[in-house]
């Protein structure tokens, strides 16, 4: 078992342009990785994994363990082992959470490598997205989004966000920078993140080294250009906009 791999299923750009299919179900993408993010057949949801189980959060925000024969279209899963352990204090914002993981890879010298970052606090706020599954072929993400995303906030609340870093020169395999995605810690409460503030949490990270990416099978996936996904669509979604 390689617990410095990232696994991952399809690629951002094939989602973005509308590959919502199956590639695999949850349960042998828990064979992968005991924790990630990603979405479900349809874009039914957000999706969490954390501890080795996988969260689906609803539209409303409501989570639940996910069945383990759910379709999975894309997802990024690891190990996170041996990690370094740190504190996180007054936290605002997100681009305050963004700016200080960002320093601490650069500090390491890590900027071209992949890492999962998992943060346990009482927040004091989390603002989140879920959405609504549709089945569709050749819908882009974002008019699906636009018609089936909904927001809602969290309030004093105990959780963990779970965070995936993707280096820049990785843009389109998945989206470059951090992309984070929450879980309370009763597992009812969940969905992709756009802001948070928080004064004390633990954190630990882990630096990934390798990837290995499952693409879709049959000719289906072949028929998208997937050089022609928008990256500025997939930056808009990334942030929640």
């Amino acid at each position: 078992m390689d617990y410095s791999k990232m696994f991952q299923v399809s690629t951002l750009q094939a989602l973005a342009l509308g590959y919502t299919k199956s590639v695999i179900t949850v349960e042998e993408l828990l064979n992968h990785g005991d924790i990630g993010l990603g979405t479900f057949e349809g874009v039914d949801g957000e999706m969490i994994v954390l501890d080795g189980k996988c969260y689906q959060a609803t539209a409303d925000g409501t989570a639940f363990e996910a069945p383990k024969d759910k379709g999975v279209p894309f997802c990024a899963v690891s190990y996170l082992k041996d990690g370094e352990q740190f504190d996180i204090n007054n936290i605002g914002n997100i681009n305050d959470l963004k700016n200080l993981l960002d320093l601490r890879i650069d500090m390491n010298f890590e900027l071209n490598s992949m890492h999962i970052v998992r943060i346990d606090a009482c927040f004091k706020r989390v603002m989140a997205r879920s959405e609504t599954g549709k089945k569709s072929h050749h819908v882009e993400l974002k008019s699906l989004l636009e018609n089936n995303q909904q927001d809602f906030v969290f309030n004093e609340i105990q959780g963990t966000l779970v965070c995936v870093h993707f280096p820049d020169y990785m843009d389109g395999i998945n989206a470059p920078g951090w992309h984070l995605h929450f879980i309370s810690k009763d597992g009812k409460k969940g969905g992709h993140v756009f802001d948070t503030e928080f004064e004390n949490a633990k954190a630990v990270i882990s630096k990934i080294s390798a990837i290995e990416i499952k693409l879709p099978e049959g000719p289906y996936f072949d028929t998208y250009a997937l050089k022609e996904a928008s990256q500025n669509d997939i930056k808009k979604v990334e942030q929640g906009e």
